[in-house]
């Protein structure tokens, strides 16, 4: 069945039958507004769709994912305590904010702290070009006025067992016997 007019040239006719085809050609929009279900390569577009203010090439596909998931949050909140946790908690980072309020004695208005976690950062690697794109994104969705202090600290857990004093013992045993 054609949509076109009786009138329709050879070339028109042409036209629309080498473009019919093209209706089978699965299209899945729902997949690709999805951040979870997006191909890799195309999520710089979605990046670029949504308005994120940053997008580097060199982050983890589960930090691009998650800042896909958090862009419309954190545009809606921009300015705000929230965002700032948003943000953070997006690049996989565990985040304690303390407001100048918050601080014994009150610390000067309009400053903040943020201290990160950078061993919780999911096994991503943490260099100084990636500490630097969390502080420009705290920058970017802070609110305008305030100034913020970043601490990075890194949460170790460790445990002694006796495995390491049985080993010295076992040493010197085997070092008397050994004559």
């Amino acid at each position: 069945m054609s949509l076109l007019p009786p009138g329709s040239s050879q070339l028109e006719r042409n036209l629309e039958n080498a473009t019919s085809r093209m209706a089978n050609i699965p299209v899945p929009i729902r997949d690709l507004w999805n951040p979870d279900t997006c191909p890799e390569n195309l999520l710089p577009w979605l990046a670029w769709s949504l308005g994120l203010d940053a997008w580097k090439s060199y982050w983890h596909v589960s930090i691009k994912r998650a800042m896909l998931k958090e862009a419309i949050t954190i545009k809606r909140k921009k300015g705000t305590a929230k965002s700032v946790r948003d943000v953070v908690a997006a690049f996989g980072s565990a985040v304690v904010m303390k407001e100048c309020w918050q601080s014994t004695p009150p610390g000067a208005p309009h400053n903040f702290s943020v201290v990160i976690d950078v061993a919780s950062m999911g096994g991503h690697p943490v260099t100084a070009e990636f500490q630097q794109d969390i502080i420009d994104e705290i920058a970017r969705t802070k609110p305008v006025r305030s100034r913020f202090n970043l601490i990075t600290g890194v949460t170790c857990n460790a445990e002694i067992r006796l495995a390491a004093v049985a080993h010295a013992v076992i040493y010197r045993r085997l070092e008397l016997t050994d004559q």
